[in-house]
């Protein structure tokens, strides 16, 4: 009698483990719909979610940082932001990595300081993102937007076309026109304007996502 029930038993094991493969082939078998957006149709993701835009002797340390750390702990590091000294490796081709991240990002924070407008960098990055027609949230840190001014030095430079310091002079423009944060070093709270900060850029891109999943379905009607 154990001996029946022991071969039953067996038998009913190999019958369940042989429908558990064909129900397991079965579903590998089906086609699955996945999603894609345009860069990954062309073959990947973007790297960058939002670009961090800044004078480093002024904000590198504070608010810079501060405001990188504090996207990735909000999203669960769903957010990817590009922070040039968190962002890029030894052996990177300096212009040819930030420009890339400029490309690839959909929210830039624009983060100006009082010798924000003696760098280089800075001003051509800025141009980069007005040009190529990001959403820019503007951090006016111990400056005021009409103090947003293409300093003479640049100016004067040989070594800037006509055309690059009309493109400064336009980032800037733009720049000091479109509604930011306010901070005053002396008065402000530094934790408020990090996580407001913050919660701006979330908010732009949820809005920009959201705008992007209304044109996939309207374009698949």
């Amino acid at each position: 009698m154990a001996s029946g029930l022991s071969r039953r038993s067996m038998s009913q094991s190999i019958a369940s483990r042989l429908n558990e493969s064909a129900e397991a082939t079965t579903k590998a078998k089906k086609p699955t719909m996945v999603e894609h957006d345009d860069e990954e149709v062309a073959g990947r993701r973007p790297r960058y979610d939002v670009f961090i835009n800044h004078r480093g002797v002024d904000t590198k340390r504070t608010v810079a940082r501060l405001l990188y750390d504090r996207l990735a702990q909000l999203s669960g590091d769903g957010i990817r932001s590009f922070l040039d000294n968190m962002s890029m490796r030894p052996g990177d081709r300096l212009e040819e990595r930030i420009f890339e991240a400029v490309r690839e990002c959909s929210v830039a924070v624009a983060i100006f300081s009082p010798r924000y407008c003696d760098s280089e960098f800075c001003l051509r990055e800025l141009a980069k993102l007005v040009e190529a027609r990001k959403t820019i949230i503007p951090i006016f840190y111990d400056i005021k937007p009409s103090e947003l001014i293409l300093p003479q030095a640049v100016v004067d430079s040989k070594d800037h076309l006509p055309r690059d310091i009309e493109g400064f002079r336009f980032a800037l423009r733009e720049a000091k026109y479109t509604v930011g944060l306010c901070y005053d070093s002396a008065t402000g709270d530094l934790a408020e304007l990090v996580s407001a900060a913050a919660n701006a850029v979330v908010e732009r891109i949820e809005e920009l996502e959201k705008v992007q999943r209304q044109q996939m379905i309207v374009s698949r009607l």
